[in-house]
């Protein structure tokens, strides 16, 4: 049973966007940098932060190319190694909109919809009660015109359905109960590759995800 002095425990579920891919030499951004180590800083000893981000990985879909990358499968196994969860943060959607899927935006909102009903059951496992849930939506692709990944994502269907994510999350959130946030407002992607960040903004968006996880720990 954790204790009463614990610290909260804040879970971040995502893609590249949560690991840290750094587009210019692609490594790691540093601790200094990746805003899931700048949302630790905001929050304080109070809270817990675990990092649970893998490059490529999709919503509900396995990658016949790279693998490994289904979410609804990670997920069980991410809430069993960091139980007890008290906030659990998700943001993934930005690989399904790769050409080899060819998934809009509703059937990525449909997909994103199983992970957030398993997400918010209880388990029977040990401490396997239910988090509290943030989905956040990733922010709009860029223009792939000219770039390496223009042959992975595409303007035309990528980049349209992109713009619509938001949309489609925030109904989501309310059909499931969850809190809903669109990165989209404070962060866009870089110019280098039109999928990732870059590093300057990301202090803003560890600020602005702080705030949400402070309203959860309120309610």
């Amino acid at each position: 049973m954790s204790g009463e002095n614990d610290p909260i425990s804040v879970v971040c579920f995502g893609d590249s966007l949560t690991w840290g891919f750094n587009p210019v030499d692609k490594s790691r951004y540093g601790h200094d940098v990746r805003w899931t180590r700048l949302l630790q800083k905001e929050l304080g000893e109070a809270f817990h932060l675990v990092e649970e981000g893998v490059n490529g990985r999709t919503t509900v879909f396995e990658d016949p190319i790279r693998g490994d990358k289904n979410g609804f499968e990670h997920l069980a196994t991410v809430r069993k190694t960091h139980m007890p969860i008290d906030i659990l943060i998700i943001m993934l959607g930005t690989n399904d909109l790769q050409d080899r899927f060819q998934m809009s935006a509703d059937a990525i909102g449909r997909a994103m919809g199983r992970i957030l009903f398993a997400a918010t059951q209880a388990t029977d496992d040990v401490e396997g009660r239910a988090p509290k849930v943030l989905l956040m939506s990733p922010p709009p692709l860029g223009d792939f015109t000219g770039k390496e990944l223009g042959g992975v994502f595409s303007n035309e269907h990528g980049g349209t359905q992109s713009k619509l994510l938001a949309g489609v999350y925030s109904q989501l959130a309310l059909d499931y109960g969850v809190a809903f946030f669109d990165t989209g407002t404070v962060i866009s992607t870089c110019e280098i590759d039109a999928v990732h960040f870059e590093a300057e903004p990301q202090a803003g968006l560890a600020k602005a995800i702080a705030a949400e996880v402070q309203k959860l720990t309120a309610t």
